[in-house]
């Protein structure tokens, strides 16, 4: 059986041993960082399967932290409740968030579904959406039997949007993100590759598929 690796990045001591002590009785490899900057250092020697971070850190706090990890499913187990912090949070990059204090039973459930979720991502190597098909290894997308030709850029658009399809990617991310797979993608040219890959996939059954939300990014129109 393989070991899931949990970071928590938190500077109080005592929350950080009782999360690492109950991580560990149910099986999770765990390791600590108390400090912004001393998380970033472990990241650059190691990637954990998921991040139980805090934002009230000594040094680099976690807002700075977190546009800074990448490929990892991070939870934010924080005292701010403050709602706009939360959606800020979940828009750059977060998975979940939860509020201090917190049961350990919900968070362990929490922390189980967003591994399996990451889990399966990685496994697969076709993301489906409504009744549009993107195989990761041929690099085919199809919606129903219509194979679509898309650029390399509109490709690298839509796999992020179908790797995340309930959550609002922002232009920023989105640039990031895409950056792996595609060099030729700037901002000014963003909205024009959108709006062709939007016309195309449009034009199968003249279904919209993304949804711009204004002034922060796109997603996944669900039906």
């Amino acid at each position: 059986m393989i070991v899931k690796n949990i970071l928590i990045i938190d500077d109080d001591i005592h929350i950080g041993n009782m999360l690492e002590e109950t991580l560990a009785s149910e099986g999770y490899g765990v390791s600590r960082a108390y400090s912004g900057t001393e998380a970033l250092y472990v990241l650059s020697c190691s990637k954990p399967d998921l991040i139980l971070l805090d934002l009230m850190l000594p040094g680099l706090n976690g807002e700075e932290v977190l546009p800074q990890i990448k490929g990892i499913p991070v939870i934010i187990v924080s005292a701010k409740v403050d709602i706009d912090n939360k959606v800020e949070l979940l828009l750059k990059g977060a998975v979940d968030y939860i509020t201090k204090p917190f049961n350990m039973k919900e968070l362990l459930a929490r922390i189980s579904v967003h591994l399996r979720n990451a889990t399966s991502q990685s496994d697969t190597s076709e993301l489906k959406f409504c009744d549009i098909t993107l195989n990761t290894d041929s690099h085919i997308v199809s919606i129903g039997s219509v194979e679509i030709r898309l650029t390399r850029t509109e490709y690298a658009i839509l796999k992020l949007l179908m790797r995340n399809p309930s959550q609002i990617v922002t232009k920023s991310l989105l640039l990031d993100r895409i950056s792996e797979d595609t060099p030729d993608c700037t901002e000014s040219s963003l909205k024009m590759h959108i709006s062709n890959l939007r016309k195309k996939l449009r034009e199968v059954n003249n279904k919209d598929y993304i949804e711009a939300i204004w002034g922060i990014g796109f997603k996944m129109k669900a039906e």
